[in-house]
């Protein structure tokens, strides 16, 4: 008996969508016949053009991609149309999608968060910026809102106290690659729920100076660190970025960055709330060094201020 395959529309961009698209892939109950993503951009300082991870995907392996800047361009309703999808899976994607596409097929979207909280562009981020002990991913049937649709499954996750967000969005995007498959198969089993609105938090896109940190709660930093970890990462007023950064403790009253001493190549230095171990330092437009190395540099002892 001939398998009968379950034709899907993926739309999305980065990395998470990447996974996700894989999995669809590679299921013998899924037949992905349409790649919808962003547009190629400019990468790095020398702004090479560069292809989002989708459709290096798609690509190698021979599906059809659409890279419309905005789909209400000509052709691209009508290509997903003539696509003739039973769903459309949507991660990541950039895109708020249009009355028109919604009629096509049911559209699910694998957000990043357990909803209705951390609606927006940072779910990840900013469930560690809050210092929330779970968070996890929620398939939804999307409307014209933003993160606003009926609930259909979800995936809780424990956070670990010390996990940094690269480690958090690959735990998240393993758990979007099993949601995906699951909701698509028993989708005409679950019943959709709708969020509570009075319930629903927004996160916003994050900018480089978000990253900024004052030294005035040790745990506040730290939960900055852990959000931010690679980009923007996080830096003093100055522009002196740290790194390899441990919570010590949370209680304390000391001045904002002032050294208690040193640990091997470290330094502990104190927060107006807490303490905080920093092993490695980077001046702005200089090398990383080690703290001790930055202090030494500077003549910075005991009972100094790092900055």
């Amino acid at each position: 008996m001939k398998l009968e395959k379950k034709r899907i529309v993926f739309m999305g961009t980065p990395h998470y969508a990447e996974a996700i698209l894989a999995t669809l892939i590679e299921a013998e109950d899924m037949d992905v016949v349409l790649v919808v993503t962003q547009p190629d951009r400019p990468v790095g300082r020398r702004k090479v053009l560069t292809p989002p991870p989708a459709k290096v995907l798609a690509e190698a392996h021979g599906i059809e991609v659409l890279q419309p800047l905005r789909l209400s361009e000509e052709g691209s309703i009508e290509a997903i149309t003539v696509a003739n999808p039973d769903f459309i899976v949507v991660a990541a994607f950039g895109q708020l999608l249009p009355p028109s596409v919604l009629a096509i097929a049911p559209c699910i979207n694998l957000h990043a968060s357990l909803l209705p909280k951390y609606r927006g562009a940072s779910p990840v981020q900013q469930s560690l910026l809050n210092g929330d002990d779970k968070t996890g991913v929620t398939s939804m049937l999307m409307d014209e809102g933003l993160d606003t649709g009926d609930m259909l499954l979800k995936k809780e996750y424990v956070i670990p106290c010390d996990m940094r967000i690269h480690a958090l969005m690959a735990q998240l995007t393993e758990d979007a690659c099993v949601l995906t498959l699951e909701t698509l198969r028993v989708f005409e089993t679950i019943t959709p729920v709708p969020q509570n609105d009075a319930e629903a938090t927004y996160c916003k896109k994050i900018r480089r100076s978000d990253g900024e940190v004052d030294g005035s709660d040790a745990e506040l930093l730290y939960r900055k660190y852990r959000a931010f970890e690679g980009w923007p990462g996080i830096f003093v007023a100055n522009g002196t970025k740290l790194d390899e950064v441990t919570l010590l403790e949370t209680e304390g009253t000391h001045t904002p960055f002032e050294i208690l001493g040193f640990e091997n190549e470290a330094v502990i230095v104190g927060c107006g709330k807490g303490s905080i171990r920093i092993g490695t330092l980077q001046p702005s437009g200089k090398k990383v060094m080690s703290a001790r190395a930055y202090c030494v540099g500077r003549r910075l002892n005991v009972g100094h201020t790092l900055f």
